[in-house]
């Protein structure tokens, strides 16, 4: 089998595409291949179908897959036609998508690696540069948003992650369902989640059943405002009022512990992570010593660790009913408590009531995106940060967004 014949089958090339020449670079580390067509084939536009004849030919070269330790590089006059029609339009090839200088192959590769790397070790091992790697993920990201189809949405998750340190953030939203990401827009704002809105179809906005976020007013008020019977459909993460509970109880327990030491007691003193832990996570040893601890000592923080912790039993509730009487019950007891900051906590809850409660209808919470945008400070690490918030969202769309990435285009015997 000669060099040609052998490249021919190597690509999965079949007629009218065939291999010219190849051409050994050995000192430069280079393989050079030439593919060709046949001088007289008959041409039709690849928009209309209509015969056209050929305008003239351009120079193209793709990076293939190396051959063996050699880079790989694929060279192909490609013909335009001047189509009376369309005017003059370049024929496809079928080894790599249109306006790519890499081969569908050698993209697929360059993917598989960047799941698992950041650009710029994806970009030292495959010999690109760091721009050439970007792209190639930057195109996956644009061919994956627009493979996706017009589909029901049942459940969504709004959310915001880190930028950067200080106040610097996108917003993300979310499919609870199908855990990935649907959205990404610059800080957390009205307008940030507008375009989010704005950018579906009515069909696709009246499928949507429940939506799960925190109480950021400016999500509240873009979502009432595009949402048909949002009132019904926004629900109050439950994990976020848990937020706010804890910092209520660690407000106590800080101001308690500047009394206390003051008057010579550090009965609270290294027990901060005791009082915010979720009793869930406690072994039954550390459970009796901490239930021993609280017997021990008479603590406003206990006082406010116990209300936080009655409060979240109102989400074991199966009856609206019921857990509207543990709430109207607990709010009487957290105005008496005379603990400033658990009646703060308990007045915002109050004001918030009527979403919070929606989680009982819907039973959704915001779980999923917060397990999302773990995945996402983990892949800001890998990169050890973000250029810009461009290069950050199409690494949120990348790894997260559930994207069908790869090239459709491949050798033609596939």
């Amino acid at each position: 089998m000669d060099d040609k014949t052998l490249y021919a089958q190597l690509l999965g090339l079949l007629p009218p595409w065939g291999v010219e020449k190849v051409e050994l670079k050995l000192s430069e580390g280079d393989i050079h291949v030439w593919v060709a067509l046949p001088a007289k084939e008959l041409w039709v536009c690849p928009e209309c179908l209509d015969r056209a004849p050929i305008h003239d030919h351009r120079e193209r070269t793709w990076r293939h897959l190396d051959t063996f330790q050699y880079r790989t590089l694929l060279h192909a006059r490609v013909p335009r036609l001047n189509c009376p029609n369309h005017g003059v339009t370049q024929i496809s090839v079928p080894w790599a998508e249109d306006g790519s200088r890499f081969t569908a192959l050698f993209e697929a590769l360059a993917i598989d690696w960047l799941r698992q790397a950041p650009i710029s070790a994806v970009a030292e091992r495959l010999r690109l540069s760091w721009d050439e790697a970007a792209g190639i993920q930057r195109r996956a990201v644009v061919r994956g948003l627009a493979r996706r189809q017009l589909e029901p949405l049942t459940y969504l998750g709004v959310d915001e992650t880190s930028f950067r340190r200080g106040h610097d953030y996108v917003s993300i939203v979310s499919d609870l369902e199908l855990s990935r990401v649907l959205y990404v827009a610059d800080d957390r704002t009205t307008e940030s989640l507008d375009g989010f809105w704005k950018g579906m179809p009515p069909e696709q906005v009246s499928s949507i059943q429940g939506v799960a976020m925190d109480m950021w007013e400016p999500y509240i008020t873009s979502t009432r405002t595009h949402l048909p019977d949002a009132e019904g459909k926004i629900v109050f993460d439950k994990f976020h009022i848990a937020q706010h509970l804890s910092r209520a109880v660690d407000l106590v327990r800080r101001r308690e512990h500047r009394e206390l030491l003051a008057q010579g007691d550090s009965a609270l003193k290294g027990t901060k992570y005791l009082w915010l832990r979720n009793p869930d996570s406690y072994s039954l040893s550390q459970w009796r010593s901490f239930r021993a601890f609280l017997r021990a000592v008479q603590l406003k923080t206990a006082r406010a660790w116990a209300l936080k912790e009655d409060f979240m039993n109102v989400w074991d509730y199966t009856c609206p009913g019921a857990a509207e009487r543990h709430f109207r019950s607990w709010y009487q007891w957290a105005r008496r408590s005379r603990l400033e900051p658990m009646r703060d906590v308990a007045a915002m809850i109050r004001r918030h009531w009527d979403n919070i409660k929606t989680y009982f209808r819907h039973r959704i919470t915001n779980a999923g995106s917060e397990s999302i945008n773990s995945k996402v400070q983990r892949v800001k690490a890998m990169a050890r940060g973000f250029r810009n918030k461009e290069r950050f969202r199409m690494a949120i769309y990348f790894h997260c967004g559930g994207l069908e990435l790869y090239p459709n285009r491949g050798p033609v015997s596939q």
